[in-house]
């Protein structure tokens, strides 16, 4: 008999597989709360479930977790692990610990299909999608599960490719029946997808951040292929255009290359494109892969960037580079341990 992993169940599911048993909803909550708060042993050590409930979980499921097989330090203290799932898939998680916030990186695909060249894990190719169950299992099978107070979707694949998994995951994560997360401490990163984008946005409260590269099209294609099919202006419209409730913060994530995307004209377009539009923008230094002669923007670029972003009524911050060392940095992973 194939039994069912807890781990990347709703309650609703939960209750779908104990209902036959005779249990009731409260139970399945309890069940839901327990695995997603405190894991398996949790499970196993807790007086809220009934013996009878246990026994009959032990016949029709498992836990459904896994640990890292492998992990790597950083000098400056981020972590990246080496996860394979239940079914052999292999790709990464990063734990990036601070002083009023530990961040956890979690991928949604092995790999990645979307190409982009100056990236790894589009380097690295796409090798399937990730279950729910395995990406909520890297926030809580991590070592340092306990201490996480900020979760982005922003390590290997593309989110908005695996939607269903990627909306049921941060279900789970933010539930009170599931690991209680608020929506606002939860960020998804996307290319784009458009139609991805709109559901997204009207199935979840999480943040949302549009990789942009470039204002231009032209400049943007050769970069990130599927502009050719979802155009980032269109994408901005969509984000423009959605009522956001309170705190939902949607942004632009702008990595910057020496000479390529940092110049006044890229400075003068990005003002004009996102100007009044409430989306804020976080500019990050570029992380070369292996061979590649591009280099990031200076520290003084990039706070030139910032200042007359901010004066010109759009948010903007400057994203410090973390784990480039052990290529734990954005665009850098890709099972390559």
């Amino acid at each position: 008999m194939n039994k069912t992993y807890l781990c990347g169940l709703t309650v609703e599911e939960i209750f779908g597989l104990i209902g036959t048993g005779g249990f009731e909803f409260k139970h399945a909550v309890a069940i839901a709360g327990t695995i997603y708060k405190k894991g398996s042993v949790g499970l196993e050590q807790t007086s809220k479930i009934p013996k009878r409930l246990k026994a009959f979980l032990g016949d029709v499921s498992q836990p459904g977790f896994y640990s890292p097989s492998a992990s790597e330090v950083s000098s400056d203290g981020t972590v990246k692990y080496l996860f394979r799932t239940l079914v052999g898939k292999q790709f990464e998680t990063v734990f990036l610990p601070g002083l009023r916030r530990n961040t956890v990186c979690v991928s949604t695909q092995a790999g990645c299909r979307m190409g982009c060249p100056f990236c790894a894990t589009g380097k690295y190719g796409f090798h399937g999608n990730l279950s729910a169950g395995d990406i909520v299992n890297q926030v809580i099978s991590i070592p340092f599960a306990g201490k996480i107070t900020h979760i982005v979707l922003m390590g290997m694949g593309e989110p908005l490719d695996n939607l269903e998994n990627v909306l049921k995951a941060c279900n789970i994560i933010t539930a009170e029946w599931g690991m209680a997360f608020s929506p606002r401490n939860i960020t998804v990163s996307t290319v784009g997808i458009p139609h991805a984008v709109e559901e997204f946005l009207k199935r979840s409260n999480c943040n949302l951040a549009l990789s942009l590269y470039s204002p231009f099209a032209d400049e943007r294609i050769r970069i990130i292929p599927a502009e050719r099919v979802f155009p980032a202006g269109e994408i901005i419209r969509v984000m423009k255009n959605y009522p956001l409730k309170k705190k939902r913060r949607l942004s632009i994530a702008y990595v910057m290359m020496d000479g390529i995307n940092d110049t006044d004209r890229h400075l003068d377009e990005l003002i004009a494109m996102l100007k009044d539009t409430g989306i804020r923008v976080n500019l990050l230094p570029y992380h070369p892969v292996k061979d590649d002669i591009n280099r990031s923007s200076g520290e003084e670029r990039m706070q030139f960037f910032k200042h007359n972003l901010v004066v010109s009524g759009i948010s903007a911050s400057i994203r410090k580079s973390r784990g480039a060392d052990i290529s734990a940095a954005c665009g850098l992973l890709a099972s390559g341990f």
